[in-house]
């Protein structure tokens, strides 16, 4: 282990490992198999990059998604690991480049879709080579009880046959006990050892609302989370194409994703997603497998998942580098109902249509929970919370409940009484007594349940607020193949006898505002000017790596950045996420950061012009504007575009680098100094051409003059 911790810090910049990346290490690392149950954002792939980095040979890791694959090799790349990836977007050349290299030995990692593994051809390659282990990501696609159910998984288990000797990992980040189960008997791993870790996300915010005018709900809770990454599920395309546009319209920056747009305009999307901070990816659940952006402050669900697993898998790509993030999720009866008819309407078998069934339930259940919900969460895949969260809008609001026995019985009794053939809103105005044409034509005005509400201090809101959550509950039933009549089952039948009671949350008025953004609570007022020059220099480095942000450093990274204030290579190399590889690439631009940030005239001794000439080039390469660098140095733009230009005219900078002006305004300021110039006297100086130029900073025009004088003396020594 000693060794597997020296590769930790010298690849990854981490001195230690977290719960139990130790022990599964190890266990790979001398040749047996694993199967591992991490939440996300846990530290899985490190379970078996490591491992390949210290055993001899080609680590093959199966992974279902191209953006997965190239999102890892990316973030390994980056961490000087030899790495790559084989799938359907590459061409034959690229395809055969990877070969070369997993022929001559050059590549640690290779990341393959298991369609492709699985071809003869592929397996009969792969066994002339030295295989070191087979990792297989998200392996609870193997199961066919899943929402995530991938057939080609199946035959994953031949590699049990074709490499005996090579050790296997499966790893997943949602599988109760039958899933485990079911990915142990399907990939042949019963001699695994399974490393089970808490299925809690501390840092995540829990919030369930109940669906009122949804699109406004949403823009309450987005209003302090304006430059947040986040993702906002809905159930259908079209429900995806106008929450986009209406969050366009609100100013936000959104996109919209689903299985119906063309392939080009999807593969966009995602990655401007990927490679953009602050945009919002409106989506149906066709989103988000294989995205392992971190930064994603917030999920939002305007629509009810279909299982605890789902809502578990889509709110964990929440907060992946573990600052704080938010779970957020608006529903109401009709949910529920589209839910339902949507399992009745499947093809499925009927123990199939069981345990979705149980799954929705689930659910629903955790929707009205009183309690906990985390606790309510990890219950559900057979985890206890000792004590509440106090995390979660439950445990922060403190949800009341009520004795709604007897009005429940009356709501049963009112549901029987109309012949169980009738929606909610029918019963409902039934029981509040009201007088309208289609009470009157079917005689609903002469039964005993009629204006029977009048006893409850409730009105119409809280009393089909009852009959969601008797739905709910499993209490009544809904006719989804009809026209959504209630319907009794033998589950109410103790409470209509009188036999048990019944307790229901008490749903709050709507809040006006949520709580602050999760990201807004990050940094505090007097660091955020020095936090946004970090991640402007991140994204401009970013663009020239053509990689995202995040694959430079995640933002817990820099944030302790930010608290360390290092002011040497040593002290940065101490930041937990900054390997060799990536002090070596990155270390001095940051550090120019920090270093321009304590240069203060007032209080530090002179700095010499060569200092800050290397300063501000550093902070120039890294995509600075000289407004910014002007605000770096703490020094005037006139002395920056001075510095600039002493720059140019050594060579240390292009004028690319240094301003930002397009080209045809460049040449045509080149155009002037050449036309006003001669042999003799050379290019004219710039008083001569501000009256030519008078919207243009006489600094620009300094650098242009300082890189067209340095050109033409190159062109006379040539």
């Amino acid at each position: 282990m000693e060794r597997a911790l020296k590769t930790l810090k010298q690849v990854f910049g981490y001195d230690a490992f977290r719960g139990q990346q130790a022990a599964i290490i190890e266990q790979v690392v001398t040749g047996h198999d694993a199967l591992v149950l991490m939440p996300t954002g846990g530290g899985k792939s490190l379970c078996y990059q490591l491992p390949a980095l210290l055993r001899e040979g080609l680590a093959v890791v199966v992974s279902p998604l191209i953006a997965l694959m190239q999102d890892q090799v990316s973030t390994l790349l980056e961490q000087g690991v030899q790495a790559a990836a084989l799938n359907s977007s590459q061409s034959y050349e690229e395809q055969k480049q990877i070969a070369d290299q997993l022929r001559s030995g050059q590549l640690k990692l290779l990341y393959v879709a298991p369609e492709r593994l699985l071809q003869p051809r592929m397996l009969a390659f792969l066994q002339r080579l030295q295989i070191s282990l087979f990792a297989i990501d998200e392996a609870h696609c193997v199961s066919q009880w899943g929402h995530d159910f991938r057939p080609e998984y199946l035959q994953l288990s031949q590699l049990a046959t074709w490499f005996p000797r090579v050790p296997r990992i499966a790893l997943t980040a949602t599988a109760d006990a039958r899933t485990q189960n079911e990915i142990v008997q399907r990939l042949h791993l019963e001699q695994a050892q399974r490393f089970v870790s808490s299925f809690d996300r501390p840092n995540i915010f829990y919030r369930i609302v109940v669906k009122d005018r949804p699109q406004q709900q949403l823009l309450k809770f987005l209003a302090s989370r304006k430059e947040d990454a986040g993702i906002v599920y809905c159930m259908s395309r079209k429900k995806v194409e106008e929450t986009a546009q209406f969050l366009t319209e609100q100013g936000y920056l959104a996109l919209p994703y689903h299985a119906g747009l063309e392939p080009e305009v999807r593969a966009l999307h995602q990655q401007r997603f990927i490679n953009e901070e602050g945009l919002i990816m409106v989506a149906t659940i066709a989103f988000g497998m294989g995205i392992d952006k971190p930064n994603v402050r917030f999920v939002a669900h305007l629509d009810l998942p279909k299982s605890l697993e789902a809502y578990y898998q889509e709110t964990g790509r929440a907060g992946r580098d573990g600052l704080p993030a938010d779970a957020w999720m608006t529903y109401g009866l009709n949910d529920v109902l589209f839910l339902k008819r949507m399992l009745a309407e499947s093809e499925s078998e009927a123990k199939y249509k069981r345990v979705e069934q149980h799954k929705l339930d689930a659910m629903l259940a955790l929707c009205e929970e009183s309690r906990c919900r985390r606790q309510a969460l990890l219950n559900y895949f057979d985890e206890e919370l000792a004590q509440p969260c106090g995390h979660c809008d439950n445990c922060v609001d403190q949800v009341q409940t009520w004795d709604a026995t007897e009005a429940a019985r009356l709501a049963l009794s009112a549901i029987y009484r109309t012949g169980q053939r009738y929606g909610v809103g029918h019963v409902t105005d039934v029981i509040l007594g009201k007088d309208n044409q289609r009470i009157r034509e079917v005689g609903h005005q002469h039964l005993s349940v009629y204006n029977a509400g009048a006893n409850f201090k409730m009105d119409e809101t809280q009393w089909r607020t009852l009959f969601r959550q008797l739905v709910a509950r499993g209490l009544v039933d809904v006719d989804v193949e009809g026209y959504g009549g209630l319907r009794l089952n033998d589950s109410c039948r103790p409470l209509l006898r009188g036999e048990q009671a019944l307790e229901l949350r008490l749903d709050l008025a709507p809040k006006k505002t949520y709580n602050a953004s999760a990201a807004s609570q990050l940094v505090k007022e007097h660091e955020r000017a020095l936090w946004e020059q970090l991640r402007q220099l991140r994204r401009h480095l970013a663009q020239e790596h053509q990689v995202p942000p995040y694959v430079i450093f995640p933002d817990a990274t820099l944030l302790e950045m930010l608290r360390s204030h290092p002011t040497s290579l040593a002290e940065l190399a101490a930041v937990s996420g900054v390997g060799e590889h990536k002090l070596k690439r990155y270390g001095s631009a940051f550090l120019a950061v920090f270093t321009a940030a304590e240069t203060e005239p007032a209080a530090q001794p002179a700095v010499k012009p060569s200092d800050l000439t290397h300063e501000l080039v550093c902070l120039a390469r890294a995509g600075m504007s000289p407004e910014q660098i002007s605000q770096q140095l703490q020094c005037s733009s006139k002395n920056v575009y001075a510095l600039m230009a002493s720059a140019l005219s050594d060579g240390q900078l292009t004028l690319e680098q240094a301003i930002d002006i397009s080209n045809p305004l460049i040449e045509e300021i080149q155009d002037a100094f050449l036309a006003m110039g001669d042999e003799q006297q050379g290019l004219p100086k710039v008083s001569e051409l501000q009256p030519m130029f008078k919207g243009v900073d006489p600094g620009i025009l300094h650098c242009v003059r300082a890189a067209l004088q340095r050109e033409l003396m190159q062109f006379e020594d040539d």
